[in-house]
């Protein structure tokens, strides 16, 4: 059994070896396309879900079949309106929320979660 196969590493240090430093013109594209593939993968899924078909959702959406199979494909990223039609033709809705942040990484160094206007762990 090779250990350093199963070693646990740190995600940001092997995306920089494979696609450089974040801010860097590699990253940025390989991010864009990551991006795109998790977009498409939800909506595919969700639409799936819903039992509709790339067509009917086409035309729920005004957009084309062709359009919905490249994002579903992670080929191209909609608009925010079209993935707001998107959401709205499969009967979901999009809520904006303030992330939590875990203080380890954040603001203070205790290994609680807690938001980041209300942390007062490690504070003085």
């Amino acid at each position: 059994m090779n250990t350093k196969e199963n070693m646990i590493q740190d995600y940001d240090a092997v995306l920089d070896s494979l696609y450089g430093k974040e801010g860097t013109p590699e990253r940025a594209q390989f991010e864009e396309k990551a991006y795109a593939f998790y977009t498409g993968s939800i909506l595919r899924d969700a639409r799936k879900k819903a039992k509709i078909s790339q067509v009917e959702l086409a035309e729920r959406t005004q957009t084309t079949k062709s359009y919905i199979s490249r994002i579903e494909n992670g080929g191209i990223i909609p608009s925010v309106a079209v993935f707001y039609k998107m959401i709205a033709a499969l009967g979901m809705e999009i809520k904006i929320t303030k992330p939590t942040y875990y203080s380890q990484y954040d603001i203070c160094n205790t290994p609680y979660v807690c938001e980041p206007d209300e942390c007062t762990y490690g504070k003085k």
